[in-house]
C-alpha cells in the first residue's frame, strides 16, 4: 500500500509540474471511491518523500501534524 501511495503522489506531482500544487485528496480520490480513510496514510507517506513538500497557506508544514487542508508540491 505504501508503495502505491508513493507512486500515486509522485505521478500527480510530476503531472502537475514544478510550481504547481495539488491537494492530497486528489490522489486519494484517484485510488479509491471511499477515499477518506486513505488520507492519514497518504499524509504520512508524503512526509517521507524527499521530493515532495507540503504547505498550508504558503508555509511549509509537516503533513502528519498539520490540521486542515494542505497542498503538496515537487521540491
Amino acid at each position: 500500500m505504501t508503495q502505491d501511495l508513493r507512486a500515486a503522489i509522485l505521478e500527480m506531482a510530476l503531472r502537475r509540474g514544478r510550481g504547481r500544487s495539488f491537494c492530497p485528496s486528489e490522489v486519494a480520490r484517484a485510488l479509491a471511491s471511499d477515499w477518506r480513510p486513505l488520507m492519514p496514510a497518504l499524509r504520512a507517506v508524503a512526509t517521507e518523500m524527499p521530493e515532495i513538500r507540503a504547505t498550508q497557506r504558503g508555509v511549509e508544514v509537516d503533513p502528519r501534524t498539520a490540521r486542515g487542508p494542505i497542498r503538496l508540491h515537487l521540491r
